[in-house]
């Protein structure tokens, strides 16, 4: 059985950049195994990210495991062949590239009823390493790459631990880190739900809609919009920076460091905090005069508004106009569902959207 630091479970653009970034960084040795179904990928992925740990003098170390994670047992026998500390799962049924894309009914019911819709495709693969991770009864930490502001909920609510996901809030607390508005050295602390992503994707004369909140050295900033208009993303997922954003925390865990920053869906809260890592677990850490809960309620009420929200008990539902576009479909969604009912449900919405990809 080969063992590593950290298995990252996919092998698409989001985990080929994290791969790469901790090839780049790892100022100490770190052990990763690359874990996907596609074995010519599988090789280029290893190849290229030994290749940079090479080019500059990095200590990580890069090998790989061929798994379909959507076979039976997959994540179990994935897990045993490996054994992790830290898994980063990056695998996913649906391309995060349906935010940039259209020309059918499902990129539509998307744009209009927004991501929530994607949120159980994302959910399976991420459900089933995190009920295998439980099954084996070690200490492995999760990080889920799949919609984490939302999926992290429904992992909890299955019961199973979830460290955090990548991106989204850490995105947005990055650039705006990197501003020309920002101070050199400032302290930046950001609370962002994934939702307040779409208006920095739009020119700055065109952005409206609740803006993230952030603080600059503990001052909150009261035109977030026109003190960061020169920040930019791309319509499609800004993976340079998502995919980028979590390596340092990856690699704070897997050497037993602390570490601050900001992360998506923390022990499975809705939306994204700043947090710190200490002995191995996240906390928040936020600005002063915030409390937990009005942190916890900012984040929720987007999805509450118009999304998937998850209730203490296990039912998952949709909201807003994503509820009434998912019911004219499927009307027994109007009311949710249990979230041990996760696959059925995913089979079922695998057929709509199958459907509404043929239709222009």
């Amino acid at each position: 059985m080969a063992a590593c630091d950290i298995l990252i479970s996919g092998t698409g653009g989001f985990a080929a950049r994290i791969a790469f970034d901790i090839a780049a960084t790892a100022d100490e040795p770190v052990e990763v195994i690359i874990a996907g179904r596609n074995r010519e990928r599988l090789n280029w992925l290893r190849t290229a990210a030994n290749a940079r740990a090479a080019l500059f003098g990095k200590k990580a170390r890069f090998t790989t495991q061929a798994v379909d994670l959507l076979a039976p047992d997959a994540s179990d026998e994935m897990l045993a062949a490996t054994a992790p500390r830290i898994v980063v799962q990056a695998a996913s049924i649906q391309t995060s590239q349906v935010i940039a894309q259209s020309g059918n009914a499902w990129t539509q019911l998307v744009a209009e009823g927004g991501l929530s819709a994607t949120a159980v495709f994302q959910a399976l693969l991420s459900s089933r390493v995190a009920a295998a991770i439980t099954r084996s009864g070690k200490p492995v930490t999760l990080i889920n790459c799949g919609f984490p502001d939302v999926v992290n909920g429904m992992i909890r609510a299955m019961g199973h631990d979830v460290a955090c996901g990548m991106g989204n809030v850490a995105i947005l607390s990055n650039v705006f880190a990197g501003s020309a508005a920002t101070p050199p050295g400032a302290e930046v602390k950001v609370l962002a739900h994934y939702q307040n992503l779409a208006a920095w994707r739009r020119r700055p004369e065109e952005r409206s809609g609740r803006p993230p909140r952030v603080w600059l050295d503990g001052v909150e900033v009261k035109d977030v919009y026109g003190h960061f208009a020169d920040i930019q993303l791309t319509p499609e997922p800004v993976i340079e920076i998502s995919g980028a954003s979590g390596v340092p925390m990856l690699l704070a865990m897997a050497a037993g460091r602390s570490w601050r920053g900001h992360v998506p869906g923390p022990n499975g809260l809705p939306g994204g905090y700043p947090v710190r890592l200490v002995d191995g677990s996240l906390e928040l850490e936020l600005p002063d005069g915030v409390s937990e809960a009005e942190a916890i309620t900012w984040n929720a009420s987007f999805e509450e508004q118009n999304g998937l929200i998850v209730s203490p008990d296990g039912w998952v539902k949709f909201t807003g106009i994503l509820a009434t576009k998912l019911g004219e479909h499927v009307p027994s969604l109007r009311v949710g569902f249990a979230v041990r009912e996760l696959e059925s449900i995913c089979d079922e919405l695998l057929e709509l959207r199958a459907a509404l990809m043929r239709e222009a």
